[in-house]
């Protein structure tokens, strides 16, 4: 793990990325994309899973359950300085995995997990400190009847809360179809593997084929049907602190007919918003984009960034300058508007890089 100087937060990552956003005010013409809402506009989407994601909280831990069926569970370690994250994917063949992170380790020296006098020692896997595979569910066993844990280096040790696992563990369980079989995580049974439901099906996202970005350059002067939007006056309004970032558009050709203007919005210590605006090749009959994710839609997408080759817009807001928290979104052009690809979305600030952020949707391509 590497060295990560300590921080704190004092609001949660998603307050904090909403303060960065800001109200919004409504398009001025119609949009694109989604309609605005969540889950009720489940249309603005692709083809919606079997699976609904959902997060809980069991007092000290927290389970996200993705529309892919895999399920990923975080447990508190003292003043936030560490974290234990228990993945478990969907699938009667899935395996768990038990992966560990401290702020004081750095790489060269791996966490030891210690229950109630028992140590788990971890290896470097994936470029994080993670239980062997014949060890794993020993260790969830003695989580699940533990009185205290502990990680552990020769630098110190922090505190890790086994208040909650049980139950977020058994939450796991019943979400995959687990319970009473010999794949539990805590209510074992007799029931064969044969009997877990697979994995579910994936929305499929097709892109559409890639443009010529011939004439297109960041730093373009916005059309005047653009700039008289009233929202786009407000951006402007926001931003006039920093004529560099203000004139920083962005231009790009999604179609034969279509311009995206990337209108700079807002601008913080390390969040920047953009609002996204189609027109015709004249700059003429503007529409706002309204980004569809499984919670409210977003008009002001954070840090994002477009790639015309795979036709992929992202965006990572960070709920502090670390970027070890807060939300991470991928939109594909389909040629008809912006779906939702995949979404990440990590509140509690731990120094978990965001590769091991809970998946809360995701897509598989058109073959």
């Amino acid at each position: 793990m590497r060295r990560i100087p300590i921080a704190s937060l004092g609001l949660s990552v998603i307050a904090l990325l909403g303060a960065c956003q800001g109200e919004v005010d409504g398009p001025d013409s119609p949009e694109t994309g989604a309609p605005p809402g969540g889950w009720a506009e489940a249309q603005a989407m692709p083809d919606m899973a079997t699976v609904r994601p959902e997060t809980k909280t069991f007092r000290d831990w927290t389970v996200t359950c993705g529309n892919n069926g895999d399920c990923t569970a975080f447990g508190t370690v003292a003043e936030a300085n560490g974290w234990l994250r228990i993945f478990m994917p969907a699938g009667a063949d899935a395996q768990p995995v038990v992966d560990i992170g401290m702020w004081m380790s750095d790489g060269s020296v791996v966490p030891t997990l210690t229950i109630d006098g028992q140590r788990f020692t971890t290896r470097i896997e994936d470029d994080v400190a993670r239980l062997p595979s014949n060890r794993t569910r020993a260790a969830i066993d003695a989580l699940a009847s533990g009185r205290t844990a502990s990680l552990a280096t020769a630098e110190g040790s922090l505190d890790v809360s086994v208040s909650g696992v049980s139950a977020a563990l058994l939450w796991i369980d019943e979400r995959q179809g687990r319970l009473d079989t010999v794949t539990a995580l805590i209510r074992k049974g007799e029931a064969p593997a044969t009997t877990v439901p697979a994995a579910p099906a994936l929305p499929v996202v097709a892109a559409a084929p890639a443009v010529a970005q011939t004439g297109m350059k960041e730093g373009s002067a916005l059309p005047d049907a653009v700039k008289a939007l009233d929202t786009v006056r407000a951006c402007h309004a926001d931003t006039d602190f920093s004529p560099d970032f203000q004139s920083a558009t962005q231009h790009y050709r999604l179609a034969a007919d279509t311009v995206l203007w990337g209108v700079p919005c807002f601008m913080g210590a390390y969040n920047t918003g953009y609002l996204y605006v189609l027109t015709d090749n004249a700059g003429a009959s503007p529409r706002i984009v309204s980004l569809p994710t499984t919670g409210e839609a977003i008009e002001t997408p954070i840090n994002p960034d477009y790639d015309p080759a795979t036709r992929r817009l992202e965006a990572f807001g960070k709920g502090r300058g670390l970027g070890d928290c807060g939300t991470l979104h991928q939109w594909i052009w389909t040629g008809r508007a912006f779906v939702l690809e995949h979404e990440r979305v990590m509140e509690a600030c731990m120094g978990v890089t965001a590769d091991l952020w809970p998946v809360i949707w995701d897509t598989r391509p058109a073959t």
